[in-house]
């Protein structure tokens, strides 16, 4: 499995800058997680396999640029992209961004070719496949309906916490999940912000490290993410202080494969 965390920003040689103020991950150049830079990082390469996105939570900086990327590719699609979400978060893309008011309802929208856009309810606890992938989402603790995600192809298996603070059915999903080979987790606000990180759900670096005491798993890659830009360098130290074995800080544009 190869994923790619897609750049939020570039520097001035069109580089991946480290800042993530977007959440977008990209599996094997045909799913994503999340569709914050989706449409702003992706190769033209990519742009024609992606066809299938899974929304985590419907906050901005995880669905910013999935209208614009329909939109781009409106006239070209022979296959409709297809969006990966709960009941609750589709109704929350229908009410808050394909509205007719911020963006069109792509879903009720078609072109030479057919359909444009199609949701695809998935049901929290229940396995399902996505292109290649089999799926199994659960809900974690964030300030709205959000789901954590095991993935696998068959060969690897990833495990994502999506935004959240203190959960249990994601450890309980993922402790019972044979094999994995790697967990990318959030971290969003330093140490001394843990209060605000409680209020808006999100981890610490110290409250990550205790929430890992739940991971039965050894030998996995660890990877955090989702740090907030202002705070970056606070956090990366902060991180690096824990000493947790294999934890990185996962990189902006990097691929990773397992």
């Amino acid at each position: 499995m190869k994923i790619q965390l897609l750049p939020s920003t570039f520097d001035g040689a069109g580089r991946a800058t480290p800042e993530q103020r977007l959440t977008c991950f990209l599996i094997d150049d045909r799913v994503t997680v999340d569709a914050g830079s989706l449409a702003l990082a992706l190769t033209d390469e990519q742009r024609e396999t992606v066809r299938d996105i899974i929304v985590t939570h419907p906050h901005m900086d995880h669905i910013a640029s999935l209208p614009i990327f329909i939109d781009d590719l409106f006239g070209t699609l022979t296959e409709p992209i297809r969006v990966h979400a709960t009941e609750e978060v589709i109704a929350a893309l229908e009410d808050d961004i394909f509205n007719w008011t911020v963006y069109p309802r792509f879903a009720e929208l078609k072109n030479e070719h057919g359909p444009v856009m199609q949701y695809v309810p998935f049901k929290h606890g229940e396995e399902f496949k996505v292109a290649h992938l089999t799926v199994t989402a659960v809900p974690v603790n964030h300030i709205v309906p959000t789901v954590g995600l095991v993935i696998s192809d068959a060969k690897t298996t990833v495990a994502f916490s999506s935004d959240t603070y203190q959960t249990e059915e994601f450890w309980e999903l993922v402790n019972r999940t044979q094999r994995v080979d790697a967990l990318l987790i959030e971290a969003s606000f330093p140490n001394d912000m843990a209060q605000l990180a409680e209020v808006s759900r999100h981890f610490t670096p110290a409250t990550m490290a205790e929430e890992l005491h739940k991971l039965n798993h050894n030998g996995l890659d660890i990877l955090t993410v989702h740090l907030k830009p202002a705070y970056r360098e606070r956090l990366v130290e902060e991180l690096h202080a824990l000493r947790i074995p294999r934890l990185r800080v996962m990189e902006p544009g990097q691929i990773y494969e397992w």
